[in-house]
């Protein structure tokens, strides 16, 4: 069986490296056969630091499915259409937006050096902040709305795009339309129904909706709807978990 995680909340907390306890249950569920494969909304760049070496190999997942990544090796990045890409930089500029633009390795991050999500952006400095301009390819686009976050909303509804609004961080998370961690998964051969994974946000329920089980950590009305599974968002009651259902489908 293949077991899909996604990081932040769910087995990884406040940004910070996964804990001994996590990485004791996911080595388990890998000497009892299974596949571990990581799921996130971080591009594969952000995703490094916060696992082990060893697991730097592991099938990955970033850009909620937009990069895809095997054997240490980029394998699929899936980026905006040109007319799109246009459309996003003039709602960013209507708006006067602050903005995180994710491209193949390189960023363009205009947002506050305050906010959550600047912790998790590049900790190791491995790649550069760079001007809009000088992006290669868009490949995920998180924006700030202001006061105008309904106009916002409206226009960027008329895009082929996949948007996540994440209340509590205040953010719209864009994806090229199609994009979704379910496509990553069939992008690196995983079949419907046969992997279990455990997330806890609304980018989740695309892989939810395909996997044998579907382990929602935390409460999330939205994801809750679709899991098999709630557990509490916690590190021990996670890992338990991890180690429970690896027992039970091997």
């Amino acid at each position: 069986m293949k077991f899909v995680f996604d990081l932040d909340g769910t087995i990884c907390f406040k940004g910070q490296p996964l804990c001994a306890e996590i990485v004791e249950a996911l080595q388990f569920c890998r000497l009892m056969g299974h596949e571990v494969i990581f799921a996130s909304a971080r591009p594969i760049r952000d995703l490094l630091p916060v696992l082990p070496n060893d697991m730097h190999i592991y099938p990955m997942i970033g850009g909620n499915g937009a990069f895809v990544a095997k054997n240490g090796q980029s394998t699929h990045l899936s980026s905006f259409d040109n007319q799109t890409r246009k459309q996003i930089i003039q709602i960013i500029e209507d708006f006067q937006l602050s903005y995180l633009i994710d491209s193949t390795w390189d960023y363009a991050y205009t947002g506050s050096a305050k906010h959550p999500i600047y912790r998790n952006l590049d900790p190791e400095r491995l790649a550069k902040n760079i001007s809009i301009k000088e992006i290669d390819q868009m490949i995920k686009v998180v924006l700030f709305p202001n006061e105008h976050a309904d106009a916002i909303l409206s226009r960027l509804e008329s895009l082929p795009a996949r948007i996540y609004i994440h209340g509590q961080e205040n953010i719209f998370d864009i994806s090229p339309v199609g994009i979704d961690k379910w496509y990553g998964l069939r992008k690196l051969k995983v079949k419907e129904q046969d992997f279990i994974a455990f997330g806890n946000d609304a980018n989740d329920i695309p892989m939810f909706l395909a996997a044998k089980e579907a382990v929602c950590v935390g409460t999330h009305e939205e994801l809750q709807q679709v899991a098999t599974m709630v557990v509490e968002s916690n590190t021990h009651t996670v890992a338990n978990k991890i180690i429970e259902l690896s027992k039970l489908y091997t």
